[in-house]
């Protein structure tokens, strides 16, 4: 049986790098200059997965936060994830071992967020894996963010591949919806530990295997 998936497709936060407090965390220190706050609660079930932009919008709604602040507020918690990511970012030994394998095998790699770029990448450099990564997906690259395909659609594009021979690695549901509505087989990780060669070449394995049932109905797909 010839080889059917070609590429995996990494979201970042939360499936390469454990950095969902590190944004949590920046997001309440810049809220903070303005007497505002997220709780955890609504951070992991609302917050957590969204660019900043979208995150500052809905908290406009919510509390009447100026929008004219939002460039300020962005960029403030932009230096603080930098802070944070320059005391807390590390190599994992999984993570290295898991994508030099892939690599070496001959699959695409590509990671995308709805981080910032300059985030992403310093994130990859600090964690030891950009020198195995083939295209980087930022939300200053699409126009609509996760949980719309446009991410992972257009990544796909830029790799020359269809849905059905890529996989996607995932852990929030706004980037599990991303990843479903894009067509792809979507392999669902609870924490940073999921993401290890064995679970990857597994759900590999399923789908070349037609594991992965796809059920299309409009641009929706069930798995």
């Amino acid at each position: 049986m010839s080889k059917k998936i070609k590429a995996v497709l990494f979201d970042m936060d939360g499936v390469l790098i454990d950095a969902k407090d590190w944004h949590f965390e920046s997001l309440n220190k810049a809220l903070g200059l303005f007497g505002i706050e997220i709780n955890r609660y609504d951070h992991e079930h609302t917050f957590n997965g969204l660019p900043t932009r979208v995150k500052l919008e809905i908290l406009s709604e919510r509390y009447y936060l100026p929008s004219k602040l939002h460039p300020f507020i962005n960029e403030m918690k932009q230096i603080y994830t930098v802070e944070q990511i320059q005391q807390k970012c590390h190599p994992l030994f999984h993570h290295e071992y898991a994508l030099a394998q892939l690599h070496g095998k001959g699959y695409k790699i590509a990671v995308c967020s709805n981080s910032m770029r300059t985030t992403i990448e310093l994130m990859m450099e600090k964690a030891e894996l950009k020198s195995y990564i083939d295209l980087i997906l930022s939300n200053e690259d699409v126009k609509k963010s996760k949980p719309d395909p446009e991410m992972y659609i257009t990544a796909m594009n830029r790799l020359g591949l269809k849905p059905e021979e890529c996989i996607i690695v995932e852990d929030n549901p706004n980037g599990i919806q991303a990843g479903k509505a894009s067509g792809a087989c979507v392999l669902e990780v609870a924490t940073v530990y999921d993401v290890n060669y064995n679970n990857i070449r597994q759900k590999i394995e399923e789908c070349e295997n037609d594991q992965c049932f796809v059920a299309r109905n409009g641009n929706q797909s069930v798995f």
